[in-house]
């Protein structure tokens, strides 16, 4: 593993968001954000961070996501994957920090997690307070998705993200352990749903790898980035990058924004790779390589190639895609599978 790359020097409203997402790596942004509020509060200490964070409660039930101590800190499955090894739970926002609050001093403390929870909607002002400035560029055409994540001594397991990342630590230190999206394999992916957070989770425990059951890890951590953060460091990284997530300290706090430099009609590949699990996985080996040159020709490739010697009037949705042709071509999909 090595040390992903640091970078001092930058103010948060003067963030070159872009360049950095095009180099392809991630990056630490060393300090950013040591200025905020609640950096500050964090650093007189987890009750006094607590207290600020309640100040801004709106109310609303968040989802309290509470494992046993034997699980360590890792939301995840139970031994036979039958389940998850953890409960989640509507519950009051001041009731939970209240939760982890009286285990600070507990190393043995049951694991307590509030993960990616809408700053607007659920602790309004806070985001104006301690975040990035609304202007800034690529962010202020792709509005991001801003949102918290609260707890203790947690680890999410390794998984991907769809969308491009700015993770801003702000309480306590963080461990982020990154792989690009080529070690897919070597990680060796569980079940599609359900899943500890959304997203699909690697098999591996990173802080015990079994080798023997999962050997092509070895290869993986030969690519791994490894970023230590501390209150006021930013860590952004491009979509679709694996990553372990280590809340180290007995009370933690993370704010990210998520955002795709794409128009809001276009739809996550998600839903184009279950239906290809359903069309073309099971084809014969021909017609799958076949079908792989289409995609090349039609989506991976130039998009200028399939419609370069095509009128516009007959390009359909091989054309520019805009908000009318995606709703017709939406329409189409639907319309076919519900036949």
């Amino acid at each position: 593993m090595k040390t992903t790359r640091v970078i001092t020097g930058l103010s948060a409203d003067s963030l070159p968001i872009q360049r950095l997402i095009d180099e392809g790596e991630p990056a630490i942004l060393k300090g950013v954000a040591a200025d905020w509020p609640l950096v500050r509060k964090g650093l007189e200490g987890a009750r006094a961070a607590i207290d600020y964070l309640a100040s801004f409660d709106a109310g609303q039930p968040v989802v309290g996501y509470t494992g046993a101590p034997e699980i360590g800190g890792r939301f995840f499955y139970n031994d036979d994957l039958t389940r998850l090894n953890f409960e989640a739970k509507r519950v009051s926002f001041r009731e939970f920090l209240n939760r982890i609050a009286e285990h600070l001093d507990d190393r043995d403390a049951p694991s307590f997690y509030i993960g990616s929870t809408d700053l607007s909607l659920f602790l309004p002002g806070l985001g104006g307070d301690n975040g990035l400035p609304a202007d800034l560029a690529p962010l202020a055409n792709h509005k991001p998705m801003a949102g918290i994540w609260i707890g203790n001594r947690t680890v999410a397991s390794t998984h991907y993200d769809f969308s491009n990342n700015i993770a801003c630590s702000l309480v306590g230190r963080r461990r982020f352990t990154l792989f690009p999206p080529d070690q897919i394999a070597n990680l060796y992916p569980g079940p599609l749903e359900p899943t500890p957070g959304g997203q699909v989770v690697s098999m591996v425990d990173l802080r015990a790898p079994d080798f023997d059951r999962f050997p092509a890890f070895r290869e993986a951590l030969e690519h791994a980035q490894v970023a230590e953060l501390e209150p006021g460091d930013l860590l952004i990284y491009p979509a679709m990058w694996w990553h372990n997530v280590e809340a180290l300290d007995a009370f933690n706090v993370m704010i990210n924004y998520w955002w795709n430099a794409v128009p809001r009609f276009v739809d996550t590949p998600m839903i184009t790779l279950k239906h290809a699990l359903l069309s073309l996985r099971d084809r014969p080996e021909h017609e799958k390589a076949a079908w792989r040159e289409l995609f090349d020709y039609y989506v991976f490739g130039d998009a200028q190639q399939a419609t370069s010697h095509l009128p516009e009037h007959v390009q359909g949705p091989l054309g520019r895609m805009d908000d009318i042709r995606a709703r017709r071509l939406r329409a189409d999909i639907l319309a076919r599978l519900n036949r």
